[in-house]
């Protein structure tokens, strides 16, 4: 079965991000859409510990390790970047001041509801981070995933089992099988991987799915 690798799911975000967007990458998967925005697309990113205008990754060799992201990353600086207090950046995350985040997840429901900083397992580490802020404070959040876990079950459920992290707040699913919208309906099929029927998505996937 083709599936879209993690570049191509990335290159796809960095496609709906838009001229002059202020934009939170969040840890691990959605930081790679750094690398694919276009060089003359203006956006401003954004670390929650304390950074805008930050640009892709750094070349091998040339990092800096007091300039980092949220997640211990090396990154760069845009001409114009800044830096500030940590709480200075959750204001601007619960204000409302970010147009788009881009979260990873360990589920998401076909409300939009959105699962991603514990498992609810007896030996995880509970790290929700700015996670809660950014799904309730950014205008519009953009999940991006592997379709299914490693053991095969579906990420893309009727309810999340895990603890939520924030309540119909996601907009776009990326995933490397599909891109889909959540919308008052259920959620809708926008793109799937090449030579993926819509009924071999949907048994693949928990909750029911939408044909465009």
């Amino acid at each position: 079965m083709n599936r879209y690798t993690r570049d191509q799911i990335a290159q796809r975000v960095a496609q709906d991000i838009f001229e002059g967007a202020y934009v939170n990458l969040g840890i691990g998967l959605p930081t790679m859409v750094a690398n694919f925005l276009p060089a003359d697309r203006e956006v401003f990113l954004h670390s929650e510990n304390g950074l805008l205008g930050m640009g892709p990754a750094p070349a091998q060799g040339e990092e800096d390790d007091d300039l980092i992201n949220a997640g211990k990353q090396p990154v760069t600086l845009l001409t114009g970047g800044a830096y500030f207090h940590h709480a200075d950046s959750f204001a601007m995350m619960r204000g409302g001041h970010l147009d788009i985040c881009v979260l990873g997840a360990f589920q998401v429901s076909e409300k939009g509801d959105l699962a991603n900083w514990h498992t609810g397992a007896r030996d995880a580490i509970p790290a929700v981070g700015g996670a809660m802020d950014l799904a309730l404070g950014a205008k519009k959040v953009f999940v991006m995933t592997d379709h299914q876990t490693r053991a095969g079950e579906s990420k893309i459920v009727r309810e999340c089992s895990y603890p939520l992290t924030g309540v119909a707040c996601v907009n776009r699913i990326y995933t490397d099988l599909a891109v889909l919208d959540v919308t008052a309906d259920g959620l809708l099929v926008c793109e799937m991987a090449p030579g993926l029927t819509f009924d071999e998505l949907q048994a693949l996937t928990d909750a029911p799915l939408l044909a465009r």
